[in-house]
């Protein structure tokens, strides 16, 4: 496709999506951590539209808090088919004369490159009024027919309930994506009527009325019939989400990343591995996740907004929050919660820790059950842990607070002062020892135990 070539978006998202029995509008369903309507606009904005109009309806305020300023809106109130949803995007495309390309927020999956051949197809030297997106699925079942020649050109269109036999034995399909000029658009939808069973416009009979004043109209059929399948219920969306799971899993593996039971590891939209990444069973990517080379990521961990460095070592059960980064070599092992925080190169904690608003340096040892107390029950504060310095097991750091390079903060201390470099710190209540108390405390509860039997 000409890098140059112009075009607007219309996406068409005015549905109530009952089917889903959800308070959350149909297209801000999430598939991999980005809901279906910003998985389809990313491909749209990956070949640079002029105009971005969302059609909406049921849900608007939903849609235009989800959009911001990404895109524009309009209403389609009320809702009398997917040719006058189109029709009500013409005001915010006033004066445009490109290309129009229109597509359905639950349709996520179209492909850019499927966008572009719409397009190269529609600026083709027999100048067609109308392309439509068709697809061979495996079973055609009742979707409209797109009747063609062997050039693609469109003799007919018909839905499957007014097909004869020879047309209902053609198993091209009507995606109901469709791209044209804006002038031809507005002009054919104007002469779109609604006498039929729903009383609605639809948009297909743009290309039959386009076909009955012997213009051309054309197909474009994807290798892929997944690309334009429709998400209406929550099985759906499941089948959805398993599709693109499996689909990512096959991709992580080819660029090298060994994944030990692929069928359980599950990857956001934006999930980046490095070659010779290794990641055992049971482990999840939430989205802004970063995995360099060489490192491991150990079963049942779940990953989200962090950056793991080369060579780090992540699980099992440890949990990385937003705003966690290992640096090269460090390692979190089980039971271990990063958020907001720096584990410095080689620097490690092994075992049942939680590293809030921390920098923890180079090579430093975070001991079992230490925490990083780091909010005060009004604000966040910062724990700054030296290069090489040691924190003993269940130690509790009361931010905000440095220890020092070198350091050692004892087993058991509940630091809430700065530690110098070098310093050993113990903050522990002196042991108190009383010989026989023990003995005499069982002795007499024995006793007791045994004279409330015989009572």
């Amino acid at each position: 496709m000409s890098q140059t070539r112009h075009f607007a978006a219309v996406i068409l998202a005015a549905g109530k999506g009952t089917r889903m029995k959800s308070e959350l509008h149909k297209v801000l369903h999430p598939i991999a951590g980005r809901s279906m309507l910003h998985h389809l606009m990313a491909s749209v904005d990956s070949l640079s539209p002029d105009h971005k109009v969302v059609v909406v309806g049921a849900g608007r305020e939903q849609l235009e808090q989800a959009l911001g300023h990404d895109a524009r809106t309009c209403l389609q109130e009320p809702q009398l088919g997917t040719g006058h949803a189109v029709q009500q995007a013409q005001e915010q495309l006033a004066g445009y004369s490109g290309d129009v390309l229109i597509m359905y927020g639950d349709v996520p999956f179209v492909r850019a490159a499927t966008m572009g051949a719409m397009l190269d197809r529609l600026n083709a030297d027999d100048a067609p009024a109308a392309v439509v997106l068709a697809f061979e699925p495996e079973d055609p079942l009742a979707y409209g027919r797109v009747i063609t020649d062997d050039d693609g050109r469109i003799s007919k269109m018909v839905e499957f309930k007014d097909a004869d036999e020879s047309e209902r034995a053609c198993h091209l399909c009507n995606s109901g994506l469709m791209a044209a000029k804006a002038d031809d658009l507005w002009a054919l939808l104007d002469r779109v009527g609604n006498d039929n069973a729903q009383g609605e416009y639809y948009l297909p009979d743009i290309v039959n009325i386009a076909i009955g004043d012997g213009r051309v109209c054309a197909a474009v059929t994807t290798d892929d019939p997944n690309e334009v399948a429709g998400i209406n219920s929550r099985s759906e969306l499941a089948a959805a989400e398993a599709q693109w799971q499996r689909e990512q899993r096959e991709h992580w593996m080819a660029e090298g990343a060994t994944l030990r039971a692929p069928e359980t590891v599950f990857f956001s939209y934006d999930t980046e591995l490095a070659p010779d990444v290794t990641i055992e069973p049971n482990v999840v990517f939430g989205p802004g996740v970063k995995v360099a080379s060489g490192a491991t990521i150990r079963a049942f961990s779940h990953l989200e907004g962090a950056s793991v460095g080369e060579g780090c070592e992540v699980g099992p059960y440890a949990r990385l929050r937003p705003g966690a980064v290992m640096e090269t070599g460090s390692k979190v092992g089980n039971f271990v919660e990063m958020k907001k925080a720096v584990l410095g190169e080689g620097a490690k904690a092994n075992h049942l820790t939680y590293l809030g608003d921390a920098t923890v340096g180079a090579g430093a040892n975070i001991g079992a059950g230490t925490i990083t107390c780091n909010y005060d029950g009004y604000f966040k504060h910062q724990t700054t842990i030296g290069e090489r310095a040691f924190i003993g097991s269940n130690s509790a750091l009361i931010a905000p607070v440095t220890i020092g390079a070198d350091a050692i903060v004892a087993a058991g201390s509940a630091v809430s002062r700065d530690v110098a470099p070098g310093e050993l710190r113990m903050v522990r209540a002196e042991q108190m020892v009383k010989p026989g108390w023990a003995d005499r405390f069982h002795d007499t509860m024995k006793k007791k135990k045994a004279a409330a039997k015989k009572g």
